[in-house]
C-alpha cells in the first residue's frame, strides 16, 4: 500500500544547515552513525517538518516557519514539553529525542523526534487504500475513542499541572483569537465582526473537566498501521497543545470534518477524507464523545463555530505571510478563499443555533 506522506526535495529558501545540524545531532543522540541527509515534508501550512536520514535512523524535524508568526505559536519548547510528559502515558505520541534553542544550530529553536512509519489520511485515501462503509465507520470512531483516552489522562499526574492555564481558558480563546483575525486581516478578507460578537456573548463558563487538549486533532494528523490501516498508532502535531475544555478540541477537530452530504462550497475547503461512505457525521461523533465521556453536551453550536472561526484564522494568519509576500509557496495563495468560506458557515450555524 502507498504511503501518502512522504517527503520531497527541501523547498527553496527552507535549507537547513546540514554541517552545522548533523554535527549538534551526532553530539546529542548516541549511535548515529554516516552522514545525513535532508529531505522536507510538503504538506501542512504550520510548522516546518523534515526528515532527517543517517546510515542507521530516521528522525523528523520541526522548525518554526519563516515570515510572519502569531507571538505565541510555533512554540518548540512547549511541543517537545508535552511530547516528553505524555509519551509514558499515551502511546500514540512518538518520542522526543532532543531540542535546543541555541541560535548557532540553527537561528531558531527546534527539536527532534522519533519517525513514526504508516498511513496519513490527506484529502484522499492513500493508493492502494480502500474502505468499506463498515471500516470507514469504525476508523473515524476510532479518532473518537482516541481523543477520549486523551481527554481522560490525569494531567497533574504527567506533570503537566503548569502547562496551561484551564481557569478563563474559553474567554482567553476567543478573546485572543478575535485579536489574531484582527492582527492578520488583509483588504481583501472579511471582517468577521458579527461572529466574534455572537461568540463573546455566547461563550461558556470554565469546564469543570479541564484537560489534556490536543488542539489541532484531525485525520492528517494521525498514523495509521500499514498493516491494519483502521488502527491509529500515532498522533502528530502536538504545538498548540495545552490545558483546557475538552469541547474547545473537539470542536477545533469537527470544523474540519466535512461530510458526503453537506454543500459544494463546503465541498471545496474539504482537506481530509472525511467524506466516505460510513464515516461519522459531526453530530454522530458528538453524540460518540458523550456517550464514552458519560457527559450531557447541549451547548456544541457555540464549540462548532468557535472551531470554525479558528481556523479560519489560521488560513488568513497563513494568507497573510503570503499575501505581504513573506512566502512563496502558492499553496497559501487560495486560503483566502477558505476564509469567506468558513464565514458563510459560521453565519449559518449561528442561524440555526438555538443559544
Amino acid at each position: 500500500m502507498a504511503k501518502i506522506d512522504e517527503p520531497v526535495e527541501v523547498r527553496k529558501g527552507e535549507e537547513l544547515d546540514t554541517a552545522t545540524v548533523g554535527a549538534f545531532l551526532k553530539d546529542s543522540i548516541p549511535g548515529l552513525e554516516g552522514e545525513i541527509s535532508v529531505q522536507q515534508f510538503p504538506s501542512g501550512f504550520s510548522n516546518l517538518t523534515y526528515l532527517i536520514k543517517t546510515a542507521n535512523r530516521e528522525m523528523i524535524l520541526r522548525r518554526p516557519p519563516f515570515g510572519k508568526k502569531p507571538k505565541s505559536g510555533h512554540d518548540m519548547l512547549r511541543e517537545y514539553r508535552i511530547l516528553k510528559a505524555l509519551k509514558p502515558m499515551f502511546r500514540y505520541c512518538p518520542e522526543p529525542l532532543v531540542y535546543t534553542e541555541e541560535p548557532e544550530v540553527m537561528g531558531c529553536p527546534f527539536y527532534v523526534m522519533e519517525r513514526i512509519h504508516g498511513l496519513i489520511i490527506r484529502r484522499s485515501l492513500p493508493k492502494g487504500m480502500e474502505l468499506t462503509k463498515d471500516q470507514a465507520r469504525t476508523l473515524s470512531e476510532n479518532l473518537v475513542k482516541v481523543l477520549c483516552e486523551l481527554h481522560s489522562i490525569d494531567y497533574r499526574k504527567a506533570g503537566l499541572g503548569d502547562f496551561g492555564k484551564p481557569e478563563g481558558y474559553v474567554k482567553r480563546q476567543v478573546e485572543g483569537w478575535i485579536g489574531r483575525y484582527r492582527d492578520a486581516r488583509t483588504p481583501d478578507a472579511p471582517d468577521y465582526e458579527d461572529i466574534m460578537a455572537w461568540l463573546a456573548e455566547k461563550m461558556p463558563g470554565d469546564t469543570p473537566t479541564p484537560c489534556v487538549i490536543h488542539n489541532d486533532y484531525k485525520f492528517d494528523n494521525v498514523v495509521l498501521d500499514e498493516n491494519n490501516p483502521l488502527e491509529i498508532i500515532g498522533i502528530l502535531d502536538w504545538e498548540m497543545a495545552t490545558i483546557g475544555d475538552p469541547l474547545m478540541d473537539l470542536g477545533n477537530s469537527l470544523a474540519y470534518w466535512v461530510e458526503k452530504d453537506d454543500p459544494p462550497n463546503i465541498q471545496l475547503i474539504r482537506m481530509i477524507a472525511t467524506n466516505i461512505d460510513g464515516m461519522l457525521s459531526r453530530k454522530d461523533q458528538v453524540d460518540l464523545y458523550s456517550k464514552i465521556m458519560g457527559r450531557t453536551i447541549n451547548n456544541f453550536d457555540f464549540y462548532f463555530c468557535f472551531g470554525l472561526f479558528r481556523l479560519a484564522v489560521i488560513a488568513q494568519q497563513i494568507y497573510y505571510r503570503y499575501y505581504h509576500g513573506q512566502t512563496k509557496d502558492e499553496r497559501f495563495k487560495m486560503l483566502i478563499g477558505a476564509v469567506k468560506i468558513l464565514e458563510t458557515v459560521a453565519k449559518q450555524v449561528i442561524a440555526d443555533s438555538n443559544l
